[in-house]
């Protein structure tokens, strides 16, 4: 379950860059004027922020979300090997 939440995190933080930059900042065509440098929407640059700020925090979520049992039982029995046994 863990991996599915931090994927979806992932997947909508680069969704949110995508869609910020492309659908709300980047103006395509032949630059007339000084002002075509502007972004279309001035908070363009927060959305774009938020998404990156997601796809750092769902490393976060993934080691403060809890493993289940299999899972930390899988990691206890491969830490036991010792090499040269």
């Amino acid at each position: 379950m863990r991996r599915i939440i931090v994927l979806t995190w992932l997947v909508a933080g680069f969704f949110l860059q995508a869609a910020a930059y492309f659908g709300l900042a980047a103006r395509l065509g032949i630059p007339q004027s000084p002002g075509f440098s502007n972004p279309r929407l001035p908070f363009a640059g927060v959305v774009f922020i938020g998404g990156v700020m997601m796809v750092f925090l769902s490393a976060v979520i993934y080691e403060l979300l809890p493993d289940r049992k299999g899972d930390a039982e899988d990691e206890s029995e491969s830490r036991s090997w010792e090499p040269g046994r």
